[in-house]
């Protein structure tokens, strides 16, 4: 971490302890409150959960952190951080912060986000829509991206992109596998108990029934709600609000369809295998 850095994580620190400070006066106290953490594979809905864990803080003695998301690779090079430098990340929250990020489902990892101090969920989507929606990211919002300039420059057309987001970048010193690989280190966290899994579909379709099922999660790992319950589920709803998402471009559901070419959706198949009847999102090959 860089000078710069460092000055700017402290001003988020300053801004956290005010946070806290009122979050104290208006509930209590927040040490008994457990860190609530939005996990996702990128692209599925990041800031959406993160908008709805934020709900909570008119709710109990939760405070958004304010903390950078806790990420398993660095966005301006690609590279994979640390170990040691991804769980310093995790150990800087408090009781009773929200928090976010995309990490693997490493031993290590798993260990941190299931202790009993910790109510975490995890999100993910379509792989198809995730393909989409990434190279539109890539390609518009993220100019210092490690794949900006691929993408926005030598890629000549949407349909060279879409393909090259559905099968990686095999062979450069920087990882980026295929969308099977990239999904694979995050597959673990369905093994995890105490990981609240959600789809980013769900919130579109069953809105009502997923929120109730956050709010169990979040009070199951021993967050205080203060509201009654409808109360409680109705302000989680009123939370939600894509259109102030960065990222956020479309928000639909199967957008897919009208930018996959039959030659995509053949690459796709042999890429991906059976990943999309394992997530659950079809009953076989013929999509």
């Amino acid at each position: 971490m860089n000078s710069y850095q460092s000055v700017i994580l402290n001003l988020k620190l300053l801004r956290r302890a005010f946070r806290r400070t009122q979050a104290a006066l208006r509930f209590g106290s927040l040490e008994n409150s457990p860190i609530l953490f939005a996990n996702s594979f990128p692209k599925s809905g990041t800031h959406l959960l993160t908008q709805v864990l934020q709900g909570f803080i008119r709710l109990a003695p939760v405070v958004d952190s304010g903390l950078p998301a806790v990420v398993t690779f660095a966005g301006s090079t690609g590279q994979p951080r640390p170990l040691e430098a991804i769980l310093t990340d995790l150990h800087r929250f408090l009781p009773g912060d929200i928090g976010y990020g995309h990490l693997h489902a490493l031993p290590e990892l798993t260990a941190e986000l299931a202790n009993d101090r910790v109510c975490a969920f995890f999100i993910l989507r379509d792989p198809r829509d995730v393909v989409v929606s990434h190279v539109h990211y890539v390609t518009e919002m993220a100019p210092h991206h490690v794949h900006h300039h691929y993408y926005a420059h030598e890629l000549k057309s949407f349909d060279e992109r879409l393909t090259a987001s559905i099968v990686g970048r095999p062979g450069l010193a920087i990882p980026f596998p295929d969308i099977s690989g990239r999904f694979e280190p995050y597959l673990g966290w369905f093994d995890c108990s105490e990981v609240l899994i959600l789809r980013f579909e769900d919130f579109v379709f069953q809105r009502a029934a997923t929120l109730e099922r956050v709010l169990d999660h979040a009070q199951s790992r021993g967050l205080l709600v203060k509201p009654p319950r409808d109360e409680a589920l109705r302000l989680l709803g009123a939370s939600i609000n894509p259109e102030k998402s960065p990222t956020f471009r479309s928000g639909k559901i199967g957008k897919w369809r009208e930018s996959f070419s039959e030659a995509h959706r053949s690459t796709f198949k042999n890429i991906a295998g059976d990943l999309l009847t394992w997530l659950g999102y079809e009953d076989g090959d013929d999509w």
